[in-house]
């Protein structure tokens, strides 16, 4: 390709966010002023040397070095407020990049450190979406996640809470923390649970392990997504395996390559995923610690990759399809998105928004967007 589309083209596009873990999704001020506001220890309050003992933006070399910034944000996120705050100012930051709908994650566990009550933080979380959802029209909803190198006794808890909140904002359940060394497996009991009660499954795979990590997620724990899945190219079998089910890659480009699970971007096998006709979602997995937002995840796709703008758009169309949002909520999106594309184009231009058709009195809501009379819909996708 000759021509680089700019960042700006990309934060005008609709988007989704499918994997972003709220405890790496904080602003850096935030931090600081949560911990002064509550008497909190950080390494630093210089926000230069905080960044940089955060690796925020940096190759950590591994996703066990990845995972050491979470420890100065899990200190500041201990309180409702705290829990509330943060929750609302990351739909603040992605609806100003016009996502549309985001999954946010995150283990409540890991939040319990002053005696908050599992509910209390779960309804905190979800108090904080809402008001953002109010505010700025963004729809998130939550995955509660167990953790692989924590016992599986406290997974099958948080099994337990996806149970309680299905249908109250939780949409599903992960499997995250370090991979190595920890199988999927060994949390059965957990999704065995969420299954027996029709909640979906998404689970961190093929990052820091191999093939079989993504095999043993899908077979053993019933995964319908797998987060990262960097390393399903090097079983053949298996990727189209999981090509012929369907199954989506939550992709986080810049996050696999501050890891290690990639070399560098140009080698990220995202492009040849797509072109397999792999269901590829671009995902920001983590605001803060990888200094990015969906926005700059897909300029790159496009500029470190050369992947042009039809395939980005097919990436942003896989993020809606593999939501874990009601059929025909997903549909009504998907038919709104699939006209919205249509206005930006290979060279850059943008069409002007049409005009709003006028209409009779606003009928009330009832928490299901309307469907489209079936003439409205564009041509069906042969993936589906």
């Amino acid at each position: 390709m000759e021509t680089k589309l700019p960042l700006e083209f990309f934060r005008q596009l609709p988007k989704t966010d499918l994997h972003v873990h709220l405890d790496g999704s904080l602003r850096l001020e935030s931090i600081l002023d949560l911990a002064q506001q509550d008497g909190i220890e950080l390494p630093t309050r210089d926000p230069i040397e905080l960044r940089r003992f955060m690796n925020l933006g940096q190759n950590c070399g591994s996703l066990v070095e990845y995972l050491k910034a979470f420890d100065v944000t899990l200190r500041v996120m201990q309180t409702e407020e705290a829990l509330y705050r943060t929750a609302f100012e990351l739909a603040e930051d992605a609806a100003r990049e016009n996502v549309r709908y985001m999954e946010v994650r995150y283990s409540p566990m890991l939040h319990g450190r002053k005696g908050l009550k599992m509910t209390v933080i779960v309804e905190s979380v979800l108090a904080g979406l809402r008001a953002a959802q109010a505010k700025y029209g963004i729809e998130s909803n939550v995955i509660l996640c167990g953790i692989r190198n924590i016992s599986p006794e406290t997974s099958l808890e948080m099994a337990e809470l996806c149970v309680a909140y299905k249908n109250r904002g939780v949409v599903a359940f992960d499997l995250a923390g370090a991979e190595y060394d920890h199988p999927a497996k060994h949390h059965r009991a957990a999704f065995q649970l969420v299954r027996d009660n029709n909640i979906n499954v998404t689970i961190h795979a093929g990052e820091a392990y191999g093939p079989e990590s993504i095999a043993q997620a899908i077979h053993i724990c019933g995964a319908h997504r797998i987060g990262h899945g960097c390393r399903l190219r090097e079983n053949g079998d298996l990727l189209h395996y999981v090509n012929d089910h369907r199954l989506p890659l939550e992709c986080c480009p810049s996050s696999n390559v501050q890891t290690n699970a990639v070399r560098n971007l140009s080698s990220h096998p995202l492009k040849l995923y797509q072109a397999l006709g792999l269901r590829v979602t671009i995902n920001t997995d983590n605001r803060l610690v990888t200094d990015t937002t969906v926005s700059k995840e897909l300029w790159l796709c496009h500029t470190a990759m050369d992947i042009p703008l039809r395939d980005i758009k097919s990436m942003i169309v896989a993020g809606f399809k593999s939501s874990f949002l009601p059929f025909h909520i997903k549909q009504a999106y998907l038919r709104q998105v699939s006209q919205e594309l249509k206005r930006f184009h290979e060279d850059g231009t943008i069409d002007d928004p049409p005009l709003p058709v006028p209409s009779g009195p606003t009928p009330p809501r009832t928490g299901r967007i309307p469907l489209l009379d079936p003439s409205d819909l564009p041509p069906p996708s042969l993936s589906l």
